[in-house]
């Protein structure tokens, strides 16, 4: 199974920040985690809210967690509110049900990490995020509606 290197973090960030810049965003919190759920690299841009930080990492952490992206958590909110509290309270709280946390496939389909990304709305960064992993080579999985 591939892992995810720093280098890698490193260009699934820049690229997620400069699609953001490009793309006209408000300021974004970006976070990248390994398969285990670890810290690769984090990055609030100048001007983000006070969470955005911790925001973008409960929607990495919640599809890392569940082994699904956002987008789908987003959908189980809705139609089993009581499942995503109650999944939100094993995990310490650290789950944000909306999409723009978007798990990171190798080739091959296995789940090697997460990115979170916060600030503009939650269609913009999830597009950021995927855009971050396809430039480091890698498949997103954002889930589905």
């Amino acid at each position: 199974m591939t892992t995810l290197s720093l280098a890698a973090a490193q260009t699934i960030l820049s690229t997620a920040l400069d699609h953001c810049r490009k793309g006209g965003f408000k300021p974004m919190a970006v976070v990248v985690l390994d398969g285990r759920g670890a810290i690769k690299v984090a990055a609030a841009e100048d001007g983000t809210s006070l969470k955005r930080g911790e925001v973008a990492h409960g929607k990495a952490y919640g599809a890392l967690s569940l082994g699904m992206g956002s987008r789908s958590l987003f959908k189980r909110a809705k139609e089993q509110a009581f499942f995503i509290s109650a999944v939100s309270h094993v995990v310490g709280g650290a789950l944000v049900p909306v999409p723009g946390g978007v798990l990171i496939r190798d080739t091959e389909g296995a789940v090697i990490g997460a990115v979170g990304i916060s600030g503009d709305t939650s269609e913009n960064d999830e597009a950021a995020a995927a855009a971050g992993i396809t430039a480091a080579g890698f498949v997103p999985d954002p889930g589905s509606d």
